[in-house]
């Protein structure tokens, strides 16, 4: 109980600069921990307080998806997958955590819950869509938070906030209830150390009654069937279309994918602008299957009707989803199998990929551009995880140091199920390169 207790005094005393948590359930969460006490410990996370990404079922709790169309909702039925099957561990959930409405913008921002706060430097956020459960782990609120990734919102906020993350690969987790992005978003682990990663990603995977993509008995995948270290470090800078790095981003970048190249003791091959597939082709796929998807999982009217009490982001996203017809949104279906290919060939089966997760040195907390860049507004190509999403392939962020006021992560993309690999090699890197355990002036939650 003691732990839970402490979770809900770090929330009250912590969130208000940072408002990450949007919901609690304080009685409930101390007295199931009460009821913890004494009994026989059960599962890997007896006792440990959990906070849940407001995208999550959480049975007894409203699921409001940052949208105030959704203020009124009505108590979820029962857990959705994460959840339970870290409530199946002991695990505690606490409260819910904020994101942008409908988990459609890389920032943390919304019209019902408010700005999401980056625990290293206020003025920034903590990325999106899972920044509020970021934010809440890097201040040392909760040691765990769920998150789901569908264009790189575990990635994003781990890396502004310091922490590591992982999109597993497609399938190996199931999908319960079915998200908006079908074969797009998938929930995921983000952690303060690989080890813990490890095991929150050993809890999600597997198979799930009603998900024909996932095997039975699926789990994590080590490197069994890879080298040891890579035989080969591609190096990239996101597939952009030409638009360079900031200055700050690509320094760190330099020096953190040298490091990760020494490390691994591997050659490097740097890859040219459009490899391994070109941006423009893969941002449409992308945005084809994710936005006509999200416009059918909330209804085509419910759409229409809500759209002018929408987040801009939100309500320009599925604004241009209701023009997608069915003949262009099969297209893109069909086209997301040559970008898959154009990875597979690329990595093989002993590849890795170097990029930045992130593509900009932070984004102001309201969602604004890095006070440095010249354009006044968010680049085009700040948003680099579109690849791993579209074509199913596992990547993990890795802490890297700091890139101006927030920290810096380095990206890795590996073959299909090596998810494995990709955090033995975290490990070692976690080993070379230790970083903070919470933000700076934060205190790391014990258990």
């Amino acid at each position: 109980m003691d732990a839970v207790e402490e979770a809900l005094r770090r929330i009250e005393r912590l969130d208000p600069a940072l408002n990450a948590v949007v919901d609690l359930r304080a009685e409930q969460a101390i007295a199931e921990a009460r009821a913890m006490d004494g009994s026989t410990p059960l599962g890997r996370l007896c006792g440990v307080p959990v906070l849940v990404k407001d995208l999550e079922d959480v049975a007894g709790m409203p699921t409001r998806k940052g949208s105030v169309l959704l203020a009124d909702a009505a108590p979820a039925q029962r857990d959705g997958l994460a959840p339970a099957r870290l409530r199946a561990e002991g695990a505690i959930v606490v409260g819910k955590t904020a994101l942008p409405e409908f988990a459609c913008e890389g920032f943390t921002a919304n019209l019902l819950t408010g700005v999401t706060r980056n625990p290293w430097a206020l003025d920034y956020s903590p990325g999106g869509s899972s920044g509020g459960s970021a934010a809440a782990v890097a201040a040392g609120m909760v040691p765990i938070a769920t998150a789901t990734d569908g264009a790189g919102s575990i990635r994003e906020p781990a890396a502004f906030c310091g922490l590591v993350g992982i999109k597993p690969t497609h399938n190996m987790v199931a999908r319960r209830p079915l998200p908006d992005w079908i074969d797009l978003s998938t929930d995921g682990p983000l952690a303060t150390t690989v080890a813990d990663l490890r095991l929150l990603l050993d809890i999600l995977a597997g198979h799930e009654p009603g998900d024909p993509d996932v095997a039975p008995g699926q789990g994590i995948r080590g490197g069994g069937t890879h080298p040891a270290l890579p035989t080969r470090l591609l190096v990239g800078t996101g597939f952009s279309d030409g638009i360079p790095l900031p200055a700050l981003v690509a320094a760190a970048f330099e020096q953190a994918s040298a490091e990760f190249a020494e490390l691994c003791r591997c050659p490097v091959e740097r890859l040219g602008v459009g490899q391994p597939v070109e941006r423009d082709e893969l941002v449409d796929v992308w945005f084809t299957l994710a936005s006509a998807e999200h416009v059918s999982a909330l209804g085509r009217d419910w759409v229409t009707e809500g759209l002018d009490r929408m987040h801009p982001s939100a309500h320009s996203f599925l604004a241009d989803a209701l023009t997608i017809g069915i003949d262009e949104y099969l297209a893109a279906r069909r086209r997301r199998f040559d970008l898959s290919r154009a990875v597979d060939d690329l990595l093989g089966a002993d590849r890795l990929l170097a990029t930045p997760t992130v593509g900009v040195a932070g984004l102001l907390a309201e969602g604004g551009p890095h006070p440095d860049d010249p354009d006044g507004k968010i680049r085009d190509n700040v948003y680099v995880n579109f690849l791993q999403s579209v074509t199913g392939h596992p990547a993990i962020t890795l802490p890297a140091g700091m890139c101006g006021a927030v920290p810096f992560g380095l990206q890795i993309t590996g073959p299909r199920y090596c998810d494995g690999w990709l955090l033995d090699l975290a490990a070692h890197w976690e080993r070379e390169h230790p970083w903070p355990q919470a933000a700076a002036g934060y205190e790391p939650f014990r258990l």
